[in-house]
């Protein structure tokens, strides 16, 4: 624990709880970036799928990240819209190198979006365009193109190419996310 930390809790100033889906087609790569993430000693070395989904904490700036990481196996998918009324932002991950299962990703992110507990809400879209280290990846202004986020309007999204193996983009990403779920916050509180 660190001496800020230290003393922010001694202080009693309590970094603020946020709520993230975080969600994409099996094997994009949405538990390594949340292990990622986590402390070094909590780290998982032997990722595998996701079953149903799992909840994992981790810190940010100064957010505290509940993350639900949801099983992207199209048995599991519909468990997704059980969080959509709770979340305060959503991660959508995408394999850059799976140009074949693009087209399922955007039908997902389609149906995600126009869910009755996400279609007129504001709320934030982080999308990692994943594995950009694969020889078959696609740029993330590609992906962007293919995901036709051009026509997402209502709510503040941003795309980062990344690597969940090496970190890269990952940051990057949460570090804007963070940036939008405070303004969230403030607008919770008025």
């Amino acid at each position: 624990m660190g001496l800020f930390t230290v003393l922010a809790q001694w202080l009693g100033v309590k970094s603020k709880e946020v709520h993230v889906m975080v969600v994409g087609l099996d094997n994009s790569g949405k538990t390594t970036i949340i292990n990622h993430f986590k402390s070094a000693e909590l780290q998982s070395h032997d990722i595998v799928p996701t079953v149903g989904f799992t909840v994992e904490k981790f810190k940010s700036k100064s957010l505290q990240f509940t993350a639900f990481d949801m099983s992207g196996q199209g048995r599991y998918r519909n468990l997704w819209e059980t969080y959509y009324r709770e979340c305060d932002g959503i991660i959508f991950v995408v394999d850059s190198s799976d140009k074949l299962r693009m087209v399922v990703a955007k039908d997902e992110l389609d149906l995600l979006l126009q869910h009755p507990d996400l279609r007129n809400r504001v709320i934030p879209v982080l999308f990692f365009a994943n594995k950009m280290d694969s020889r078959d990846a696609i740029s993330s202004v590609k992906c962007s193109n293919l995901l036709g986020l051009n026509n997402l309007r209502d709510k503040p999204w941003h795309i980062c190419a990344s690597n969940a193996l090496t970190g890269d983009g990952l940051h990057e990403g949460v570090d804007w996310l963070s940036d939008q779920l405070k303004e969230v916050l403030e607008r919770k509180k008025k």
